[in-house]
């Protein structure tokens, strides 16, 4: 687990070093944390069901808070949630930290719960998640199916912060995975210097919602600084 504040037009990028990760984010204007992310905005605004790139993630308040400008995946869940306790207990068994100190079994939830802490946040703060480098279909009976190997060694996004923006992140299982192993994953950060946004921008001109949000994101700086 980890967090971070990230500037505006910095550029997050997240490899998946080992391949099939599993990248739980949570995201919130870092001045003002009652805004945040909106996974129904975000997929209904774009008219999409996943993130791949030029696919904007959209706030509560009709800003955007960030933009996928690269993307070697392909496809990334916003729509399954997380892990808690039990659901790990009961795929994988019980293993506490009094038995095996940090090989225990965490969770997402728990994990986004100790770093929102960090923040002064807590409970009424969990918002839906993107689960990064997972991918999640529905079969022909309206069934939700975990696809395995969506991930390849080496796949990575880039996600520019289109505000100053409280990054959450924890690398727990997605919830539908439907391996019998607990196991890690390993994958790298590295954030950098991106552009401000243009008016003719890829993710900004990707869809005329983006448009309407990027103005109201300007408006918000402008009007704020």
């Amino acid at each position: 687990m980890w967090s971070k504040v990230i500037g505006r037009n910095k550029v997050l990028r997240i490899r998946d070093v080992s391949g099939g990760s599993n990248v739980g984010m949570l995201l919130y204007n870092a001045l003002e944390r009652h805004e945040r992310y909106n996974m129904p905005d975000t997929l209904k605004g774009q008219q999409v069901f996943f993130l791949r790139d030029t696919v904007c993630l959209h706030s509560d308040m009709g800003r955007v808070l960030a933009s996928v400008t690269a993307d070697t995946c392909g496809w990334h869940d916003t729509v399954c949630g997380i892990s808690n306790a039990d659901s790990v207990t009961h795929k994988y068994g019980e293993n506490t930290y009094q038995d095996t100190n940090n090989e225990f079994h965490r969770n997402a939830y728990e994990c986004f719960m100790i770093e929102l802490a960090k923040w002064g946040m807590g409970e009424k703060d969990l918002i839906p998640n993107v689960n990064w480098f997972s991918k999640v279909v529905s079969n022909d009976e309206g069934e939700l199916e975990f696809v395995e190997g969506n991930s390849k060694p080496g796949a990575y996004i880039d996600l520019r912060l289109d505000m100053d923006t409280l990054v959450v992140l924890n690398l727990c299982h997605h919830p539908l995975n439907p391996s019998s192993e607990y196991s890690s994953s390993e994958v790298l950060l590295e954030v950098r210097n991106g552009d401000p946004v243009s008016v003719d921008d890829l993710c900004r001109c990707s869809h005329p919602e983006n448009v309407r949000a990027f103005e109201n994101t300007e408006d918000y700086h402008t009007l704020r600084f």
